[in-house]
């Protein structure tokens, strides 16, 4: 499925990074398609096993990514896109993606926010995040979220666009 699933994927996430670039949205016309795509696809090379690898791959996404959805700190368009490569790519190599999004989500942030002038007030944020999750427990931040039009917001499908890519090159 590797190999199959190479080209579908790099045209939907660059096309979903371009989206997200230009409107801050992506749009649900690439990603649904894209999703049941990956699951007729395993399907049809891999049997029901290949189906049940797809689905574990759309699940491992929503689950970990569905979090920080619920917390606020990153959009469903976010979670979809990368549920759908959970259906293309498999859970094991989702997993590898998503930290490489997460290295690549974190340079960006870091890039954005020094080029940008606000470095130490995104950084100031990042602690709060960390350490006042103690406190706050499992509630979204009080100002820090996707919903606080004064909040600043990255778009995050570059960062996924590029694990996913990379994923491709760390296995075998």
């Amino acid at each position: 499925m590797h190999s199959l699933a190479w080209w579908p994927t790099i045209f939907a996430v660059i096309l979903a990074a371009l989206f997200d670039i230009q409107s801050r949205r992506i749009p649900n016309w690439l990603v649904v398609p894209f999703l049941l795509a990956g699951i007729i696809v395993s399907g049809v090379t891999g049997g029901w096993s290949g189906v049940e690898h797809s689905l574990e791959g759309v699940l491992l996404a929503a689950l970990l990514l569905g979090v920080f959805y619920w917390l606020g700190g990153m959009g469903m368009g976010d979670v979809k896109l990368c549920a759908a490569i959970g259906a293309w790519i498999g859970p094991s190599q989702l997993l590898l993606a998503l930290a490489l999004m997460g290295l690549a989500g974190g340079v960006m942030a870091f890039a954005w926010a020094w080029y940008g002038g606000f470095l130490k007030e995104s950084l100031s944020g990042t602690s709060d995040l960390i350490f006042g999750f103690r406190k706050r427990g499992f509630r979204p931040h009080p100002t820090l979220v996707l919903g606080n039009p004064s909040t600043r917001k990255m778009p995050y499908a570059p960062a996924i666009a590029i694990g996913a890519i990379l994923s491709f090159f760390a296995l075998p």
